[in-house]
């Protein structure tokens, strides 16, 4: 991985910073840092480091303060102008950033607004005002992001201030942030790149007892518990809003509480300040055993790593069980006051996201669905008898435009079933897409306890002599061992046999997830080649596979 810093001030504490924020990501990470207030110079020159250095990420840094400065710089005129001047310079320069570097990322940190005080607080009245500029700048910005793929905007407005209290090294040494802002700001530019290569948290385990709710459901009653608009009750409630706009985003949540289940339900279905419902909960568990075997049990239900999930509990004691049985789970140590708990969670930026589709609102129903099937397969001893019952019916072809989002997300987010684990971006599914070189095939299931969405990609691509070659293959591991596998190969030799392809190649990368699959292809009758990990299908003798899966 390669990741190049551009910047309007001195960087090389940026740099420092964000190594040490992302020696977790990749060990052989590679870094590029421009010369000061080199932005244009590499961008505009084909020659420069820059396009040398070939990154996969730019971390494109403009200070507020060399902002300012070039405002008071311009005429009276042209400040009124100041933040249309600059977005157009900036698009430009990502359009030709783009056309060189197709595939790079742009991480552009937001430029904190600060006020200058020339015009006092009347300042956003006055159009040719610093403030006025900086606002709307910022605005734009924001409007470039949500139109350009390539252009990632991250979170620059501190909690606290930014600006070294030296200004002496302000003046002398361009130095324009303190070590502790480029500290959080590196958290979270590397939290971002994090999420590109498939890192993010996917679920979030709730305690119920104190951490949704002040007091003990069996023991206080519903009267007795804390919540609404009194006391404590106000901490819990507005966690319970934010938690509701989690799950709405697409975040799993889960219940696991030592309770009664019919007591833990009882608030959900009955208290009149609840913002959650049991429709919110994808697994709902409630009982007296550890709360570590019935996270491990949620884990086998929504068949997802533990390093994906979140598990709140206001008892510290059980906060440290959890850990100590489940090291890969992420258990924030919570504060003791519940008025802490929501900015303090917030703080940490825990569910970073570099992808969004509208395929995320359903997931709850999705893995409610799941919890049938899986009280189903307990009942049934036959796998095949199991699978029969499901009566699977698939929508499989092309890919689609309305569905290039979810289509990238999942090569973005599948780590176990991928195959080589090359991640892309909506533009490059669409460029993908519309190239005659490639053949694409989107797998949509459903069965009969609903439907799973678009749950496997393959993306292939036509070479000469009649060969074809795997450029993708991902799926989610939602349904594994549903015989997707097999349905889906013998879809695509179908389809490069009616273009006259005669082999098909493919090939295993290995990474620390995606052991998985490092036998699917001699399991849907690849042979083994002279190289490790790649292998080549007869596409003219292949005998199709047998599969529980119906076409549509």
């Amino acid at each position: 991985m390669k990741i190049a810093i551009l910047g309007n001030y001195a960087t090389q504490f940026l740099q420092k910073s964000l190594k040490k924020a992302c020696k977790n990501l990749d060990k052989s990470i590679e870094w590029y840092e421009a010369d000061f207030n080199a932005i244009n110079f590499e961008v505009i020159d084909e020659q420069s480091g820059l396009y040398t250095f070939i990154p996969d990420y730019i971390i494109w840094h403009e200070s507020y303060l060399g902002l300012r400065d070039s405002f008071y710089e311009t005429s009276i005129n042209a400040q009124q102008s100041f933040a249309e001047t600059q977005i157009d310079r900036i698009k430009n320069l990502c359009s030709i950033i783009n056309e060189r570097l197709p595939h790079v990322k742009i991480l552009f940190p937001l430029p904190v607004i600060i006020n200058d005080n020339v015009y006092g607080n009347y300042y956003s009245k006055i159009k040719g005002s610093w403030g006025y500029q900086s606002l709307m700048l910022n605005w734009q910005l924001t409007e470039f992001s949500h139109q350009k793929d390539s252009f990632y905007l991250i979170d620059g407005q501190p909690i606290g201030l930014l600006s070294t209290t030296d200004w002496s090294q302000v003046v002398n040494a361009e130095l324009h942030f303190t070590l502790d802002y480029l500290g959080w700001l590196s958290k979270n530019i590397a939290g971002c790149i994090a999420s590109f290569k498939g890192h993010f948290k996917k679920c979030l385990i709730l305690d119920l007892d104190n951490t949704l709710w002040g007091g003990i459901i069996g023991d206080d009653g519903m009267e007795g518990i804390q919540l609404g608009a009194l006391g404590n009750g106000k901490a819990f409630s507005r966690l319970q809003k934010w938690i509701k706009q989690l799950k709405q985003r697409g975040i799993i949540l889960a219940v696991c509480s030592k309770n009664n289940e019919d007591i833990a339900k009882e608030p959900f279905m009955h208290h009149p300040d609840m913002h959650l419902s049991l429709d919110d909960i994808a697994v709902f568990i409630a009982n007296w055993n550890s709360k570590a075997d019935n996270i491990q049990h949620i884990q086998q239900i929504l068949n997802i790593g533990y390093d994906s999930m979140v598990f709140l509990d206001d008892n510290p004691a059980e906060r440290e069980i959890v850990r100590q049985h489940i090291p890969e789970i992420m258990v924030p140590e919570l504060p003791e006051d519940p008025a802490e708990y929501l900015p303090f969670i917030i703080g940490l930026n825990i569910f970073e996201t570099t992808t969004y589709s509208k395929n995320d609102e359903s997931r709850t129903q999705q893995y409610q669905e799941e919890s049938k099937r899986v009280q189903l397969a307990s009942s049934i001893t036959n796998m095949d008898d199991y699978l029969a019952s499901l009566a699977m019916e698939s929508e499989i072809g092309a890919f689609q435009s309305v569905d290039y989002d979810r289509i990238a997300q999942l090569t973005q987010r599948s780590n176990q079933f991928n195959l080589r684990t090359i991640r892309y971006t909506p533009i490059d599914i669409k460029r993908i897409s519309e190239d005659n070189k490639y053949v694409t095939i989107a797998v949509n299931l459903s069965d009969k306890f609903g439907k799973y969405g678009l749950i496997s990609l393959v993306i292939i691509k036509i070479e000469e002599n009649r060969e074809a070659y795997i450029d993708t293959w991902v799926m989610s591991c939602r349904v594994l061992k549903r015989t997707v596998e097999p349905f889906v190969i013998n879809f695509v030799v179908e389809r490069l046999r009616e273009m006259g392809i005669t082999q098909l190649r493919g090939e295993y990368i290995p990474t620390a997830k995606n052991g998985l699959v490092s036998k699917l292809l001699p399991d849907m009758g690849f042979a083994s080649t002279h190289d490790m990990h790649k292998y080549m299908l007869d596409i003219i003798n292949f005998r199709h596979l047998n599969t529980k899966i119906i076409a549509k």
